[in-house]
């Protein structure tokens, strides 16, 4: 093979395997974080309950070394409230409002450790632990392969306020492929209990963004190559599924999803459509495909959004999503949700 033709060869391949750009009209970020030192994946949005200008963006850098970055609104490094020391973090939540004992609630951040094997908890805003190192996953695994944890997200019942974590992993079986654990806090010290399995898996990718509608009762979940999956997430209402949707509208990989809430149940589902470069909006209502955009974002895995609004420049609140450049672009809701109205 002659010089130009490997030079044509090797512009192919990597093209191949980034995606393709979006032809999409672009929207561009109102802001673009400052990089982290290995590798972003997943965000996680904290409203300050005092003043929103003052809520905290979560990203997970995920490497041995890694870290649960915070940053501002300006996208800048909040060292104080960064998480170091962290063995391969993978995806991160936050919950409001947890009973921490019979007088305190306390909001929390929990995030994937996945060389360790368990998720770790910890307090928001003061960033302190509250699980005592860790709680292990998918125990009952023999093979350690499939106990390495990837997604997962938070759910608070509106029923009794119980606190649960739906946890995935990277590889598993085709059936009962996601666990549920309630978090439980006991004179102050934070423990987790199995309560389900559930959880179909089509055994051709992986599993890994995992998204809950509080409101709703709600768990999606990418099956990469397949579909949107939905199944409730209160434990009693069982584990049948209830759709398997959108698989159509996506390249190739289904990676991160968040859940824009409104009022009677409206509102939005966005996932990203990895290889394409851009983002699928689903209706919250019933689950149909409603538009996509171009956010100008790199391979996004994971993503997240805040519907309240923050700031002078996230007046109707906030989207986040990663970015392949060890960062985050942030962009204002209404230009999302915008754009996919307006087409």
């Amino acid at each position: 093979m002659t010089k130009n033709r490997t030079i044509l060869f090797l512009a192919f391949v990597g093209l191949a395997s980034c995606g393709t750009k979006s032809t999409l009209p672009p929207i561009q970020p109102d802001v673009i974080t400052e990089k982290t030192l290995n590798d972003t994946d997943d965000p996680a949005i904290w409203v300050n309950p005092i003043d929103a200008s003052k809520s905290v963006v979560f990203g997970t850098d995920k490497k041995t070394n890694g870290a649960i970055y915070a940053f501002d609104l300006e996208g800048k490094i909040i060292e104080e409230k960064t998480i170091r020391n962290i063995e391969r973090p993978n995806n991160v939540d936050v919950e409001y409002g947890f009973q921490l004992n019979d007088s305190v609630t306390i909001d929390i951040l929990a995030f994937t450790e996945r060389e360790k094997q368990q998720i770790r908890v910890f307090s928001v805003p003061d960033m302190k632990p509250l699980d005592g190192g860790g709680f292990p996953v998918f125990e009952d695994e023999s093979n350690i392969e499939q106990r390495l944890p990837m997604g997962i997200s938070l759910y608070k019942s509106p029923n009794d306020s119980s606190v649960y974590a739906i946890v995935g992993r990277k590889t598993g079986p085709l059936d009962n492929h996601l666990y549920q654990y309630r978090l439980i806090s006991d004179s102050g010290e934070v423990q987790s209990q199995l309560v389900r399995k559930f959880g179909k898996f089509s055994g051709q990718k992986e599993i890994e963004a995992i998204a809950v509608d509080d409101e709703n009762g709600m768990i999606y979940y990418s099956d990469e190559g397949v579909c949107i999956r939905k199944y409730y997430a209160e434990p009693y209402k069982g584990n049948d599924e209830l759709s398997c949707f959108g698989g159509e509208h996506f390249l190739n990989d289904i990676e991160g999803i968040a859940v824009a809430t409104y009022p009677n149940g409206e509102g939005y589902i966005l996932v990203s459509d990895q290889q394409r470069g851009q983002f699928n909006i689903f209706s919250r209502k019933d689950n149909s495909f409603v538009k996509a955009v171009n956010l100008t974002t790199l391979e996004t895995d994971g993503c997240e959004v805040v519907t309240v609004p923050l700031n002078k420049t996230f007046p109707n609140g906030l989207f986040v999503s990663m970015n392949d450049e060890q960062n985050f672009f942030f962009h204002d809701l209404g230009k999302v949700l915008g754009e996919a109205i307006e087409n």
